[in-house]
């Protein structure tokens, strides 16, 4: 009886040690309104852009990766060109900002 309440007593600090175990946070979304300072297109076949804006609040300049195929269509149409305020929310992936919503304030 003794050796299946240590075993018990193993298996349950052993379940408990996994499931209350503290795992990866997930990136956390960072949103922010700005102007449009620079936008880079590789090429006209790019499946990738980078965007810099002046955060409105602090003033800062935030670098983003765009690889959504509707922001880049607006980009290379110039619908989104420099100068458009845009709202954006972005994670930060391998030390790089990568856009999850890129959209002009005013809609497009």
């Amino acid at each position: 009886m003794k050796r299946f309440a240590v075993a018990f007593l193993l298996f349950a600090v052993a379940l408990g040690t996994t499931v209350f175990a503290p795992s990866s946070a997930p990136a956390a979304e960072v949103k922010l309104v700005g102007v449009i300072t620079k936008i880079d297109i590789a090429g006209p076949d790019a499946t990738t852009a980078t965007a810099t804006l002046k955060d409105n609040k602090t003033g800062e300049f935030v670098t983003v990766i765009v690889t959504d195929d509707l922001t880049l269509d607006k980009f290379k149409d110039h619908r989104i060109v420099t100068g458009d305020e845009i709202r954006l929310k972005y994670e930060v992936k391998d030390g790089k900002n990568v856009s999850k919503y890129f959209r002009k304030t005013a809609g497009c």
